[in-house]
C-alpha cells in the first residue's frame, strides 16, 4: 500500500495582470482555467517526490479574458511503496487533491487582492481534474487517523 506525506508547500508564482479590454458592464467573460501537473523523482532520493501544480487563465484574440493568471505550487512528498504504474497513478490523484485546495485558495486571495471580483473556483476531485487521472476504476481513499499525512 503506498504511503506518503506532504513534507513542503511552496508556492513558486503568482502573477497577475489586468488586460485592457473595452467591455461593457454588463459583459460576461468566459473563464476558463487550464491546469497543468508535473511529477518528478528526485536524484537524490528515491523517495522524494516533487508535484508541480499550475493553473494559467490568458486572454487570447479569439477569447479575450480581462486579466492574466498564472499560479504555480511546488509540493514535496516522501513516497514510500510505490511498484507500479498503478501505483504512481493513484499517486498523482492523491497529491493533486492534496494541493488543490491550496491552489484554490491562493487563485481566490489573488484576485480579491487585485481589487476584482474573487475568483472561486469549484471544489473537484483530485481524480477529476486531469484527464489521464480518469479511469474505468473509481478509487476510494482509506485514511488511517492514526496516521498523519
Amino acid at each position: 500500500m503506498i504511503q506518503y506525506s506532504l513534507k513542503a508547500l511552496s508556492a513558486d508564482e503568482l502573477s497577475f495582470k489586468v488586460n485592457p479590454i473595452k467591455a461593457t458592464p454588463d459583459t460576461k467573460f468566459e473563464i476558463k482555467p487550464l491546469f497543468s501537473r508535473q511529477i518528478r523523482q528526485a536524484n537524490e532520493d528515491e523517495k522524494i517526490h516533487l508535484v508541480i501544480l499550475e493553473c494559467k487563465i490568458e486572454s487570447t484574440e479569439e477569447s479575450p479574458k480581462p486579466f492574466n493568471l498564472h499560479v504555480r505550487f511546488v509540493g514535496v512528498f516522501e513516497v514510500n511503496n510505490i511498484t507500479s504504474d498503478e501505483d504512481r497513478r493513484i499517486f498523482a490523484i492523491n497529491a493533486t487533491e492534496t494541493m488543490f485546495p491550496y491552489l484554490r485558495a491562493a487563485i481566490t486571495n489573488l484576485t480579491a487582492d487585485a481589487l476584482i471580483n474573487p475568483l472561486t473556483l469549484p471544489v473537484i476531485s483530485g481524480a477529476t481534474l486531469f484527464p489521464e487521472d480518469r479511469g474505468p476504476n473509481q478509487y476510494t481513499l482509506n485514511f488511517d487517523p492514526t496516521v498523519l499525512n
